[in-house]
C-alpha cells in the first residue's frame, strides 16, 4: 500500500510512520525541520499551503493521512493539487471540535461546536470543526472515501506538548511533584500507539469509510488520579509539594489539563472499540512508558 502522510515528522505522526514503514510504501511531507531518512521513507519538503508542493507527490497513493491540517483550506489545496486521486483520505482532527456544555459523554454524532472562541484555542477548534467539513465536502466531491479520527489529550514517548512532560521533568531535575489541591475537573487522554493503530486499523477498511472515531481511553482522569499514575510510574523520590491552581499560576507553573468542573467534557470511545477493534493502553502501562523515556532525556539534561 502506498501512503501519503501530510505532517508526520512531530509525535503522533512521527509514531505512526515508525510503525508502518516497514509494511507500506511511505511518502511523508513536511516542511524537513526533522529528517526522516532513518524510517525508510520518502520525503517531499515543501509548506502545504503552496501547490508546488503536491505537484512534487506524483505518484498515485492508496491512502491520505493528514496529521497537520488546522486551517480552512488545508485539505482542499491537498486534494486541488495531487495530480493523481488518492483512495482513502484520513484526517486527524480532535475531541475539542464538540460542542461544549453538553452533558455525558459524548459520542460521534455528538453536535459540532459552532461558537467562535477566543485565543489560539479558539482558532484551533474553529478550524479543526471548518476542516471536519471541508474533508466531507472535497472528498465527496471527488468519489474519495474519508474517514475523521478525533484524538483525546495525546500523551506518550515524543511528546513536544507541555504536558505529562513537565511533571515528569520536575520529578527528574528538581524532585518534587506539584499536587493541585482544588482541581475537580476531569478529562481523558490516549496513549500515542493507540492513535497510531487506531490510525492504521482505518487504512483502507470500507467499514471505516465515511466514519468519525474518539480515541481516548477507558479511565476517566483527574489531576489526583494523573498525579498518582505518575508517582506509581516514577521511581523517583520526589517531594510532593501541595498548592491550589491559582498558586500554581502564580509561581508559572502550567496546568494542561481541566482544572474545573466547567471545563470537564468527556466522550465515548466505544465505536472505535466495536468498530476497529480497538484495545486501550492500560493508563498506568502506558505513564509507565512514557516516564521512563523522559526520565532519560532528563536524566541527560541534568548532567549536561
Amino acid at each position: 500500500m502506498k501512503i501519503l502522510v501530510v505532517g508526520g515528522s512531530y509525535f503522533l505522526g512521527r509514531v505512526f510512520v515508525m510503525l508502518t514503514a516497514k509494511e507500506h510504501e511511505i511518502t511523508v511531507v513536511n516542511r524537513g525541520s526533522y529528517p526522516m531518512d532513518g524510517f525508510g521513507v520518502k520525503q517531499v519538503k515543501g509548506d502545504r499551503r503552496e501547490t508546488a508542493t503536491w505537484k512534487a507527490c506524483t505518484e498515485t497513493y492508496d491512502v491520505a493521512v493528514d496529521f497537520c491540517a488546522y486551517e480552512k483550506g488545508d485539505i482542499a489545496t491537498v486534494l486541488e493539487n495531487l495530480p493523481e486521486k488518492v483512495g482513502q483520505y484520513i484526517f486527524i482532527s480532535t475531541v475539542d471540535v464538540y460542542e461544549r456544555g453538553v452533558g455525558g459523554r459524548k459520542e460521534e454524532s455528538a453536535p459540532l461546536e459552532r461558537r467562535i472562541f477566543a485565543g489560539e484555542a479558539g482558532a484551533y477548534i474553529a478550524g479543526k470543526v471548518a476542516l471536519e467539513g471541508e474533508v466531507a465536502e472535497e472528498c465527496e466531491k471527488r468519489g474519495i472515501p474519508y474517514t475523521v479520527l478525533r484524538p483525546a489529550i495525546l500523551y506518550g514517548p515524543l511528546n513536544y506538548a507541555p504536558r505529562e512532560s513537565i511533571y515528569i521533568q520536575m520529578m527528574v531535575q528538581n524532585h518534587i511533584l506539584p499536587r493541585i489541591t482544588d482541581a475537580v475537573g476531569k478529562f481523558q487522554m490516549v496513549y500515542v500507539k493507540d492513535a497510531a493503530e487506531a490510525v492504521r486499523k482505518c487504512l483502507g477498511n470500507r467499514n471505516a469509510y465515511g466514519r468519525a472515531y474518539n480515541l481516548c481511553q477507558d479511565l476517566t482522569l483527574t489531576y489526583d488520579l494523573f498525579l498518582d499514575g505518575l508517582k506509581e510510574a516514577a521511581d523517583s523520590e520526589a517531594q510532593e509539594i501541595r498548592l491550589t491552581a491559582a498558586d500554581a499560576a502564580a509561581q508559572g507553573m502550567p496546568l494542561p489539563f481541566p482544572v474545573t468542573e466547567e471545563e470537564t467534557e468527556l466522550y465515548s470511545n466505544e465505536r472505535s472499540k466495536r468498530e476497529l477493534g480497538l484495545l486501550y493502553t492500560d493508563f498506568a502501562q502506558g505513564m509507565a512508558k512514557t516516564y521512563r523515556a523522559f526520565r532519560g532525556i532528563y536524566d541527560k539534561g541534568q548532567g549536561a
